[in-house]
């Protein structure tokens, strides 16, 4: 069987398969997650599109549908004759963010739309969020409005890392870009590197032992992915930088130097993320149904990552991994939907399998007490922890297509008491949504809510 038919066949599972009509938004890459189009009507106007926020519902259960509750938004665009579209946005009401001034509002507060690509990776820093797509763009937005923007030659972006004034790019073609924000003036951006270098292939090159056997009649270099990067995570305290790739391996590479440290051959098929934690653990999961540990040691000046558990083997796919900010909890979505997690007393257990998505989860963002999933179902499933119980707390709908990229940020100005995060969603609909949700629940739903997991 084809590498590619069995991706696909490896990643769907159990979960039903998107409907197989082919219209003018297609993901032209293959992504071993999900398939490789949506629907999507040609004749929608975007500026009368329905949107909405959900909240929770007492008789909701888990496994159920997420409801979507119709009721438009018919903001015109404050961009014409420009290809922007705002919607459920009133300049006349807004803070210097750019978000409504209610803070006691919720829910869908922003949206942007540009006819350019589909959405796959978003990151936020302050007041500015950056988005990139299969455009090759990469866009830098401040108060829902474009702030600039900066290109690379190199298909699409799968994810975007923000540290300090630089910014990590992974791209389709196996390489990771750093990118150099000017304190002076934030709106230029000057690429200032490339993992690996030019320099480092060439020298490595040269060397039969530094090829490697990556795939069944694929060898490439040690320190060069020989596939799409799909995801990254850093280490700030450390200076290191991981990317995962389809080529199933994750390298580990050195911020200051470009150098990369380490290849690690991780699964027996794509790696779809990668996350670390400040104790130095490192999780990745795959198309292959595996999550796996991996422990970082120092060995003089030679690094090295050791694989310690695999805490999950099964038939469907690992699509998505997110750590709580504590570390005390490990999260990992499915391509049928659910959402397995570990917590970490003296050592790593499962707690449970939460049940919100109908499609394959493709996201995960956790902030505070809060985890949030986004999932091919096109909508957004909000999850409070309390101690060890995960509840749904609400679905965010609004979204035409599958939900790709989440980034989460605390609302300036709240207390500790009452948390509100704003929330921002990258889709496959060429959409980015601005969302604002609190942890505080009112009483009345406090006393009515149902837990949302099942419990092994």
């Amino acid at each position: 069987m084809p590498e590619y038919e069995r991706r696909i066949k490896m990643s769907r599972g159990d979960s039903p398969s998107l409907p197989p009509k082919i219209t003018k938004n297609v993901v032209h890459d293959l992504d071993p997650n999900f398939s490789s189009s949506f629907p999507a009507s040609d004749d929608e106007d975007y500026s009368n599109h329905s949107s909405n926020f959900s909240g929770y519902e007492p008789g909701r259960m888990s496994g159920e549908a997420s409801p979507i509750l119709m009721s438009p938004w018919n903001q015109p665009s404050p961009f014409q004759p420009s290809p922007w579209i705002s919607r459920g946005f009133d300049s006349s009401n807004h803070d210097k963010n750019g978000l409504l001034e209610n803070s006691k509002l919720e829910g869908l507060v922003g949206s942007i739309v540009r006819e350019e690509g589909h959405i796959y990776s978003i990151a936020a820093m302050g007041d500015l969020l950056y988005t990139g797509s299969d455009s090759k763009n990469i866009r830098v937005w401040r108060n829902l409005k474009e702030f600039t923007a900066f290109k690379s030659n190199s298909g699409l972006v799968k994810d975007i890392i923000l540290s300090g004034d630089k910014i990590f790019t992974g791209h389709q073609d196996g390489k990771v870009r750093v990118w150099k924000k000017n304190r002076q003036d934030p709106s230029n951006h000057k690429r200032i590197g490339t993992f690996p270098t030019f320099l480092d292939i060439l020298k490595s090159s040269m060397r039969p032992k530094n090829y490697i056997q990556v795939k069944r009649k694929c060898t490439t270099l040690w320190n060069k992915h020989c596939d799409a990067i799909s995801s990254l995570s850093i280490d700030e305290e450390e200076g290191i930088l991981y990317s995962s790739s389809w080529d199933r391996t994750f390298k580990v590479w050195k911020t200051s130097n470009s150098k990369c440290l380490e290849s690690v051959k991780a699964h027996d098929d794509a790696v779809n993320s990668v996350v670390t934690t400040k104790s130095g653990l490192v999780f990745t999961g795959s198309a292959d149904g595996s999550v796996k540990v991996w422990k970082r040691d120092w060995n003089g000046k030679q690094m090295k990552h050791n694989h310690v558990e695999t805490l999950l083997k099964q038939e469907c796919a690992v699509t998505a991994l997110a750590v709580s900010e504590t570390g005390t909890f490990v999260y990992g979505g499915l391509s049928d939907g659910s959402v397995n997690f570990w917590e970490w007393e003296k050592q790593l257990s499962h707690g449970g399998l939460l049940k919100g998505h109908k499609l394959a989860v493709l996201c995960l963002s956790t902030a505070g007490k809060l985890l949030f999933s986004g999932s091919a179902d096109k909508t957004i499933c909000v999850w409070k922890r309390e101690e060890n119980i995960h509840n749904c707390l609400s679905v965010l709908t609004g979204h035409t297509g599958p939900v790709k990229c989440l980034a989460v940020e605390r609302e300036d100005g709240q207390s500790s008491c009452d948390k509100k995060w704003v929330v921002y969603s990258g889709s496959l609909d060429k959409s980015v949504k601005v969302w604002k949700v609190s942890e505080k629940l009112p009483e009345m739903q406090q006393t009515t809510m149902m837990q949302s997991y099942v419990r092994y």
